[in-house]
């Protein structure tokens, strides 16, 4: 491979070609006028031939300098495009959140995050992952539930809170119905997410009842609308309760049976990323952050069970 010139020697004479003289580009790379002259020289004798004819009124490019100058006005161009390209790169962080867990926990609390690392751009998109689950190209990070079923051994994941589930429905309709005993939500109407399902057969299976059978139910494309649609009435939810924590504080949701509080089998919400992304700064600081975030749901979840698992070894 041919020997490159010097670089310095390469844009005193980019800089002082397109300036049509030392002058502009002395000012232009803030060096003296003497300098950008040595080092066109520098370049004209490593080349073997000369780049600008000296006149008594300044200086014009030789047809060899008007050939060249082109092609280092380009690939300086595009070395500066490239490097804008990385740096803002190595800047934006590319979050990818399902829109119940966005709406529920994360949006809440983004603010803290840019105020804490002000030099991230975060680029959330709320939104479920495709079949083929996270993609670490689409996203630098992302949130899902902690056992995925054949999740790629190259994907990182950290646990930010376990879930903990409970049926869930407004004190009116806990009223309405009667609800005593887990055999009453065959009266109910049962309102699902699209992940709910198997939660409640692992509800049911955990406790050992009967499958719940209710007369009508309804679908909804994620939690946060079926969350909504329990605090209006509709029906009864399959609660979380760190996701459904506001609700359950304000008194919008009430739970029938307290004391059946079980873990989903998909396991808790985390954070994934590639393996080649897990410890670069953006991600780094993210996942650390969030892990930070969490710590009071981890220990309001982590109380709730081990009072009612106390409670179950006495009884």
């Amino acid at each position: 491979m041919p020997k490159l010139p010097p670089l310095n020697a390469l844009r005193a004479f980019e800089a002082a070609a397109r300036h049509g003289g030392f002058i502009g580009a002395s000012a232009e790379l803030n060096v003296t006028r003497g300098a950008i002259s040595r080092h066109v020289k520098l370049l004209e004798d490593h080349l073997g031939f000369p780049l600008f004819v000296r006149q008594a009124q300044g200086v014009r490019l030789t047809d060899a300098g008007m050939q060249f100058l082109p092609v280092l006005t380009e690939a300086f161009g595009q070395i500066a495009r490239e490097a804008d390209r990385l740096s803002r790169n190595a800047s934006e962080l590319r979050v990818i959140c399902p829109p119940g867990t966005s709406i529920r926990w994360l949006l809440p609390k983004l603010d803290r995050f840019q105020k804490a690392y002000p030099d991230f751009r975060l680029r959330l998109t709320t939104d479920f992952y495709a079949d083929g689950g996270f993609d670490p190209i689409e996203a630098d990070i992302g949130f899902s539930v902690a056992n995925w079923p054949n999740r790629s051994p190259d994907i990182e994941v950290l646990t930010l809170f376990p879930t903990a589930l409970t049926p869930a429905c407004a004190p009116g309709y806990l009223r309405d119905m009667a609800l005593k005993s887990p055999e009453d939500l065959s009266r109910c109407t049962v309102l699902h997410d699209p992940r709910s399902k198997t939660d409640w057969r692992a509800w049911t299976d955990r406790f050992g009842l009967a499958p719940v059978d209710p007369g009508v139910s309804q679908t909804f494309p994620n939690i946060d609308m079926a969350t909504k649609a329990a605090v209006m009435g509709v029906g009864v939810v399959l609660a979380d309760l760190v996701l459904c924590r506001e609700e359950f504080e304000a008194g919008a949701l009430a739970a029938p049976f307290p004391d059946l509080v079980c873990q989903s089998p998909l396991g808790g919400v985390c954070l994934l990323a590639g393996h080649e992304k897990w410890h670069s700064p953006k991600v780094a600081a993210f996942r650390s952050w969030a892990y930070d975030v969490a710590e009071p749901d981890r220990v309001m979840v982590h109380d709730r069970i081990s009072a009612l698992n106390a409670e179950g070894s006495k009884a």
